[in-house]
């Protein structure tokens, strides 16, 4: 790991609050992720499950976490399953955690070895009247591929036909989108290491740099400031590539005149930043990409006022859609005319907005949450809005991170990374 320990309070205090929300008699599972093959021997570098590592901060390979809180044997309350370490593993593959370590990293006393897991839980699964299984249940979620946690749950179903299945993934959902202090002060680390990044590349970017090279210095920076990389795969797109919402080829030399609109963000501990700055190649807006910069940045200022406790996440987006019709008139994008013909279920302003402002971030970039629910103080969300207008080359799109408070505005993760267009010039002309 590249990271600094982490206090195991966090992970305590979570299994607490995930234990207090399960039905009584039930235990819970919780598996690692797979390390997924490429070809021959080749892998994808390893990334954790979220939500073992939220239970208990293990962050390594083949391990399994059982939460039993009616168990009739203390020692069978909290149990983690590891694979056994040895020192030929630790000469072909690095350290791994034995149990004195395993214990100071989660605070969990009962670990076995990965090979008694079959013998253990077959005694816990026979005091125990049900089992909260944990599935992908994100809305945007994938699930084509097979995983180490979709393979457990298949066996359970199969072993353990007469149990009650519960679900882990609402409880998770809940409790992860509420962030603890210490969590985001992580958080805060990940959006301190892509400051770095942003600031070297207002140094570094002028006419003839590739998009690919903007990437190499953001690499460097981020790994530089023991981070692992990209919390997600940046999206580095000048002129007119910035109309395009996923574009990650970067590719494309960047030439004069145009605005490179920059979707990326570092990880540090496995949490995630996630910021969009647009910047111009020649060191200076042209007048009418400085109106489009100055449009998105007064939605952008006006939509962190909406981040308040109570507030609905679908109400929110329709005030936010408001704000962006308004300026889409001012910059003559679209007419009156067009917002009264307007098909309510896509209204006008969505030919240059057509994503939505903000979503949850956390332990995933686009992190798990209660999208049905009011805002609550701790939550974490971006907010992005952007105009896109292909025939004019031109993509602007603005991202902080913010965690919603008692009261008052969001706290902005990324208030000292450069935002306003004349803040940026002065940057780089400096």
């Amino acid at each position: 790991m590249k990271y600094q320990t982490i206090d195991a309070a966090l992970y305590k205090l979570n299994r607490k609050d995930f234990m207090s929300q399960m039905e009584d008699g039930a235990l819970a599972v919780f598996n690692s992720n797979d390390i997924f093959p490429i070809s021959a021997d080749s892998t994808m570098p390893f990334q954790q499950h979220r939500d073992i590592l939220f239970l208990s901060g293990v962050d390594q390979e083949e391990s399994i976490l059982v939460l039993f809180p009616n168990a009739k044997n203390p020692n069978q309350r909290e149990v983690l399953f590891l694979k056994e370490t040895s020192e030929l593993i630790a000469i072909w593959e690095g350290e791994k955690l034995d149990k004195k370590r395993a214990l100071e990293v989660s605070g969990i006393a009962t670990v076995h070895w990965l090979q008694d897991f079959q013998t253990v839980f077959k005694q816990m699964m026979a005091e125990a009247s049900g089992v909260y299984l944990n599935t992908n249940e994100h809305l945007r979620a994938n699930t084509e591929v097979e995983t180490r946690e979709d393979r457990f749950i298949k066996k359970v179903k199969q072993d353990y036909p007469t149990h009650q299945v519960h679900k882990s993934a609402p409880i998770l959902h809940r409790l992860r989108s509420v962030k603890h202090p210490i969590e985001i002060n992580l958080m805060q680390k990940a959006c301190d290491i892509t400051k770095a990044g942003i600031h070297r590349l207002l140094k570094f970017i002028k006419p003839g740099v590739w998009e690919h090279h903007i990437e190499a210095e953001l690499a460097h920076e981020f790994l530089m400031h023991s981070s692992r990389g990209f919390a997600y795969t940046p999206i580095i797109a000048s002129g007119k590539n910035a109309c395009v919402l996923h574009y990650i080829e970067n590719n494309k030399e960047c030439f004069d005149g145009d605005v490179i609109l920059l979707d990326v963000g570092a990880e540090y501990a496995n949490y995630a930043s996630d910021l969009t700055r647009c910047i111009p190649v020649s060191g200076t807006f042209t007048a009418r990409q400085k109106e489009v910069y100055n449009a998105v940045l007064h939605v952008k200022n006006e939509a962190e006022k909406l981040l308040v406790p109570g507030t609905m996440m679908s109400e929110y987006h329709k005030q936010v859609g408001l704000l962006m019709e308004e300026q889409l008139v001012k910059l003559k994008l679209i007419s009156l005319s067009d917002i009264k013909s307007q098909n309510p279920d896509w209204p006008a302003y969505k030919k240059y907005f057509m994503h939505g402002t903000s979503h949850f971030i956390g332990l995933d970039t686009h992190d798990v949450g209660l999208w049905n629910e009011p805002i609550k103080a701790g939550m974490a969300f971006t907010c992005e809005p952007g105009i896109y207008i292909p025939e004019e080359n031109l993509g602007i799109r603005l991202e902080d991170d913010l965690v919603v408070q008692e009261k008052g505005a969001p706290l902005n993760l990324m208030s000292e990374i450069p935002l306003e267009a004349d803040e940026i010039e002065d940057l780089m002309n400096s």
